[in-house]
């Protein structure tokens, strides 16, 4: 099972062991709504939230994909990017992460991801734009040896900024939304990995952060996609060659 080889903080839905080289292609297009992802992967995981989010549990099937001994069909049937998440859905594959949060949330019922606020949806905006950036200024500091960088530091104290511009909750738009959906898979591993790697607290100094991490790991859609923290630091330290 899945659950051995990738060990989960509280799954509470029984999820299949990825798939390999060895497996066979599901029945593509057979009216089944299926989630593609890998379970370590921060990019899956945001798709994988919204879909818990909403409460699509029985709607969204998730498929796991091995990354390192994927399937020869999932590139050359499912999705020619080769990458996850992708979502097969009313006889068509799309794939990007924040794209299918954002298409999940447009297509399927369940709680909305996105205020009728118009100044918080323009800031949600800034904040997606902003995601990639941040995502990059950590794993930078992550592939350098010494301290965390200057370049890292100025990207969390911008989130904890972001995270105290509206005061009616402890999430980036004040309630929960699909700008933490993005946020939060990043977030965690930068937490783990940063006190695991640089002995460094990315919260410290910083209550917006801390109190949204606190906040956040009492969403059971999130928490459900959580793996063990020493699983991912182990995993993260032979990707980039850490002893």
């Amino acid at each position: 099972m899945a659950t051995a080889l990738v060990p989960f903080i509280s799954a509470k839905e029984d999820l299949p062991s990825p798939l390999t080289s060895a497996s066979e292609l599901p029945p593509l297009f057979d009216g089944t709504t299926r989630l593609y992802v890998a379970y370590h992967c921060p990019y899956a995981q945001r798709a994988w939230i919204a879909r818990n989010y909403k409460g699509l549990q029985d709607k969204i099937k998730v498929v796991a994909i091995d990354l390192a001994d994927r399937p020869a069909w999932y590139k050359e049937k499912v999705y020619p990017e080769n990458k996850v998440p992708a979502l097969e859905h009313n006889n068509q594959v799309k794939g990007e992460s924040l794209d299918l949060v954002r298409y999940i949330d447009s297509n399927f019922e369940g709680p909305a991801l996105l205020p009728d606020d118009s100044a918080k949806k323009q800031f949600a905006e800034e904040l997606l734009a902003f995601s990639d950036g941040f995502n990059s200024a950590f794993f930078s500091c992550l592939r350098s040896k010494g301290d965390v960088s200057d370049e890292a530091a100025a990207a969390v104290d911008k989130i904890e900024a972001a995270l105290g511009k509206f005061t009616d909750g402890p999430f980036f738009l004040g309630q929960f939304s699909l700008v933490d959906i993005a946020y939060v898979p990043f977030i965690e591993r930068f937490q783990i990995f940063y006190h695991g790697i640089k002995n460094d607290d990315i919260a410290k100094g910083r209550p917006n952060l801390h109190k949204f991490v606190e906040e956040v790991n009492k969403i059971d859609a999130y928490t459900q996609t959580k793996l063990d923290p020493q699983f991912l630091l182990a995993q993260m330290k032979e990707k980039f060659g850490i002893a």
